[in-house]
Formats: structure tokens, C-alpha cells, sequence
């Protein structure tokens, strides 16, 4: 690798999490309305209301992650940002690499001595056959190939659904 790249990954639409905000709060508005009418809180309504709030949550943040995610190769090694983790690692850090294909694109594992982050290559999202997103990094198989190739991994042996590389 002779100079710096930045990647960074798709980002799927925020329609979704939109709309798990909205039923959050309308589950936190019914149960308002319930309390101010001096009616007794159903344990259900409740916790309907929590695990709605909790999802909207989880989608937010990982979209803020996913927002602030940058995957940069350099002459030197590979760093990995995403908001809450940041990692980087020389070539000679990286010990061994695992790659497993899942429905949404091929999920790398790469991991040093001490250290490590996890990345998506390209994955699109379908329904009624029509692209609704795409996830991931679109250039994730040539990022793939450029940390085998820089680190020296070679395939080591296959597991289940994937493949796993590491030092000759």
C-alpha cells in the first residue's frame, strides 16, 4: 500500500428509524394520557412502551455509528473509527482475519494481539423486489483483499459458512 484511503460505509435511509421513534412515542403518549385520566397503567402498555423506546434507541445509535464509521488503509496499517471505537493496527499487528457471509454482505473480523474491530462489506436490502438500502462498504472486498495482501495472511483453514486467514 503505497498511500492513505478512507472508506466509508453505506448508509441506510433513516425511514426506519423515524418510524420506530413515532410508535415509541405514541406508546408513551397513550400511556400519558392513561396516567392524566387517573386509569391504572397496564404492565403490557408498559412494556410495550419500553421495548418500543429501546428499539428506537438501538436503531438511532447504530446509525450514529455507522455515520461517523471511517476504515482507513495506510502505508503503515489499518484503522478503524466508528464513534465509540477506535482501533488502529500495523500490518505485522494483525494476526488473523475471519470472514463470514451473512445475508447482509460478508462480515470481516480482524484481529490483532490486543485489539480488533468487525466490518460489513457491500449488503443490500430487498423487499417486494425492490432495493430499499445498501449497508456496508462498498469497496468492502477490495479492503478485504488489501489486508490479506498487506498483512501476509494466507488462508488457513475454512469454517462453517466462512473463511479464516492468519500468518504462515
Amino acid at each position: 500500500m503505497q498511500s492513505r484511503h478512507e472508506f466509508h460505509p453505506e448508509l441506510i435511509p433513516r425511514r426506519g428509524e423515524w418510524i420506530a421513534w413515532g410508535l415509541a412515542l405514541v406508546a408513551l403518549a397513550v400511556l400519558g394520557a392513561l396516567l392524566a385520566l387517573g386509569a391504572r397503567l397496564p404492565l403490557t402498555g408498559i412494556l410495550l412502551a419500553g421495548l418500543l423506546t429501546l428499539s428506537a434507541a438501538s436503531i438511532s445509535l447504530g446509525n450514529w455509528m455507522d455515520r461517523h464509521t471511517a476504515l482507513t488503509l495506510h502505508p503503515d496499517g489499518v484503522r478503524f473509527r466508528n464513534g465509540l471505537r477506535d482501533v488502529s493496527l500495523s500490518w505485522e499487528d494483525i494476526q488473523e482475519v475471519r470472514v463470514d457471509d451473512t445475508s447482509l454482505g460478508r462480515r470481516v473480523q480482524v484481529r490483532g494481539e490486543n485489539d480488533g474491530f468487525v466490518f460489513r462489506t457491500l449488503g443490500e436490502v430487498w423487499a417486494r423486489d425492490e432495493l430499499k438500502g445498501r449497508t456496508g462498504f462498498l469497496e468492502g472486498e477490495r479492503i478485504l483483499k488489501e489486508i490479506l495482501h498487506s498483512a501476509g495472511l494466507q488462508e488457513s483453514r475454512r469454517q462453517d459458512d466462512g473463511q479464516y486467514y492468519a500468518r504462515p
